[in-house]
């Protein structure tokens, strides 16, 4: 019964909804800033180059890599595998639309962010969509419930599906069991997450932050070599994508099973454009314009969806192996990588995830720890508060890992779907200081001047705002 709430409310939220937020926002913000995300593409990489004013501030480059971290993980293996299985070869299309279109969003959003972050003693900067909620629009309750949601959906709903995602990764083996599997591998995820929360472990989430850069231009490379193994069927697997995003007739007599909802789900849950997580991470970086972070988050969406997202859905439909619901996630990707590499492809993905998942549920947390400082009064919480809270963190992912597939889903569909539908039309209401931030650079660089923000120069004045006075 509480699954079928869950899947109920899922449903309604989705479509019409949030689909229907998700598309207007999108669609505004690329009107007004003239495609910013394709227009100025060239500019956000040569931006990533740029270095940090003083060695000891966060650059560009290294905000952008945080909220990376956090997008890239079992969204981009598991959750591109169900939209397929789920809704059909059509999800992909829609997937790279959203993309391209919240991509606009992701640059409103690190750029507000950027505009109304604060500064600490020590110098260091933060801020996140709470800020901006509570400092532009003088709505403190509402980034409240924010910071409630966002808490939902990084210590609850993202860490119940990044456990479940990957102890289901293990189902292609003869040892699995059903019933004791996935409790064991729940505990043993749950006692190493919980020993590097509380302290210990520094050298684990040193090493995971090393590797997973390098596992993730090897799951890019093993996809291409799978996809050239089938390339015959490359022509073939484009069709059949075109051809059923545009079949209407289908999406339309089951809307919320379709190719058009699963493709926009999982893209969001991948890429979290729009979402209001990446701005969290883009407050932290220390640039001489907030339209400099904007551009270089722009970039994070590109890599989470048009790249490891992609890299999954084409591997999978190149290589022809069945897809059904009985396969949906972890399986229907090993099957693929089977074709081409025997006994090491399942253990591969198996690798890819346990790595993905790991470092995934520690980023998770980071954007946490920022909400329970702002509802704490923008103090950090008690040693005894976070020792605690960081146990319960723990307990979540052993009970991801035992969950159905289905609950796991809807509730990290539902929360973080709570969190866009508070972001984006606040966003929708701040665009205008976002956009006029983006002329102002755009004249500046135009003008042959390294761009500095000024408040005053598009109107805000230094009340408003914390670092740039």
């Amino acid at each position: 019964m509480f699954e079928k709430i869950l899947n109920q409310i899922d449903s309604v939220m989705y479509y019409p909804i949030l689909i229907i937020v998700m598309a207007i926002a999108g669609i505004y913000f690329t009107v007004r800033t003239k495609g910013v995300q394709v227009r100025l593409f060239p500019e956000s990489i040569r931006l990533l180059k740029e270095p940090p004013e003083d060695k000891k501030n966060v650059s560009s480059l290294q905000a952008m890599l945080v909220s990376t971290a956090s997008r890239v993980g079992t969204g981009n293996i598991i959750g591109v595998s169900t939209a397929i299985c789920l809704g059909g070869p059509g999800a992909c299309f829609w997937m790279w639309l959203m993309c391209i279109i919240g991509a606009a969003s992701a640059f409103i959003e690190s750029t507000l962010a950027q505009i109304y972050k604060k500064k600490n003693p020590d110098g260091e900067c933060f801020g996140g969509p709470a800020y901006y909620i509570e400092k532009a629009l003088h709505a403190p309750v509402i980034a409240g419930v924010f910071c409630v949601f966002l808490i939902a959906t990084y210590a609850v709903g993202f860490n119940l599906l990044c456990s479940y995602n990957l102890q289901s990764s293990f189902e292609t083996y003869t040892f699995y069991d059903a019933k004791t599997t996935p409790l064991i591998i729940g505990a043993v995820l749950a006692v190493l997450t919980g020993y590097c929360l509380l302290g210990g472990g520094k050298r684990i989430v040193k090493l995971t932050s090393l590797i997973v850069p390098f596992m993730g231009v090897a799951y890019v490379a093993i996809s291409l070599l799978v996809i050239g193994c089938h390339i015959t069927s490359v022509p073939k697997m484009f069709v059949l994508i075109f051809e059923d995003a545009f079949d209407f007739r289908a999406i339309f007599s089951g809307v919320a099973g379709s190719c058009m909802i699963y493709g926009i789900k999982r893209g969001l849950y991948s890429n979290e454009a729009g979402v209001g997580s990446a701005p969290n991470a883009s407050a932290s970086a220390k640039v001489s314009h907030p339209a400099k972070q904007g551009l270089v988050q722009t970039l994070s969406v590109y890599i989470d969806t048009l790249l490891l997202c992609t890299a999954t859905a084409l591997m999978c439909l190149a290589s022809g192996v069945e897809r059904n619901k009985e396969v949906s996630g972890a399986l229907y990707v090993q099957n693929a990588l089977s074709t081409v590499i025997k006994g090491a492809g399942p253990t591969f993905i198996t690798i890819s995830l346990v790595l993905f998942a790991f470092t995934t549920l520690l980023g998770n947390l980071y954007y946490v720890d920022n909400a329970l400082i702002f509802l704490n009064k923008k103090r950090h919480p008690s040693k005894t508060f976070m020792r605690v809270f960081h146990i319960l963190c723990a307990l979540v992912v052993l009970l991801g890992a035992i969950v159905p597939m289905d609950a796991a889903w809807a509730m990290a569909d539902i929360t973080m779907g709570g969190m866009t539908l508070i972001n984006l039309p606040c966003c929708m209401l701040l665009g205008k200081v976002a956009i006029d931030a983006l002329k102002d650079y755009e004249k500046q660089k135009k003008e042959g001047k390294n761009p500095v923000f000024r408040g005053r120069d598009i109107g805000i004045s230094e009340d408003e705002l914390d670092f740039w006075k």
